[in-house]
Parts: C-alpha cells; structure tokens; sequence
C-alpha cells in the first residue's frame, strides 16, 4: 500500500479555475506540469516561480484537483503551506501568494525573503 502524498501548497478555487484555463488552451503541452518554486532575486531575495515544465530528477510530485504538480524538493522548505490565489481586481490582477514562511514581502507581492 503506497503512503498519501503530501500535499505542500494549496490553491485556492479561483487559483485552480485560471489553471484549468490555461490548460484548456488548443496549444497546451498535456505532458507538462504546474511548476511551483522559487529562485533568488527580487527585492526581498527571492522570487516564486509558477509555470508548466517538464518534470525533472529532483522533483517532487504531488496533484491538486487534477492539475499535475511539481516542485524541485529543496524548495519544499520555503513553501509549505503557501496558499495560491488569483486576483481579479481593477488594480490588481494576477496570481498572489500567502506564503506563511515569509520574513519579508515586496509591495509587489511576488518576492520574499526568509
């Protein structure tokens, strides 16, 4: 019997409905993943990453409401927990992230430091 996956982020509804929009375009490339990471810059140290990629060596898999998940798995230790939201709003539109790791936010909401 294989153990349950762990699931390390969530998204919220709106987030997984713009997902699947993305997914649903004639051009989409079915054998990739949503790729949920981070990497260094931005002007609080770090920046997230989220994107479809083909899965690679050090990444760990996980599914959420059937979208195909990956994050390489030493960035596990950074995002935890974060939960994933679309806004929709005249002055802000795009996806958000309320990461509880965070030491440090940018105004822009897409850079943090820990």
């Amino acid at each position: 019997m294989e153990a349950a996956a762990i699931i390390p982020v969530s998204l919220t509804e709106g987030a997984i409905i713009q997902i699947k929009k993305l997914m649903e375009k004639d051009n989409f490339d079915s054998a990739k993943y949503l790729r949920i990471g981070v990497k260094g810059g931005g002007c609080s140290g770090m920046t997230y990453l989220l994107g479809f990629e083909q899965k690679e060596k050090d990444d760990y898999s996980f599914e959420i409401s059937g979208i195909k998940c990956i994050m390489n798995k030493a960035h596990e230790m950074y995002l935890y927990g974060m939960k994933i939201d679309w806004e929709d709003g005249l002055n802000n539109r795009g996806f958000t992230f309320k990461n509880p790791n965070a030491s440090t936010t940018c105004g822009c909401g897409t850079s943090f430091g820990v």
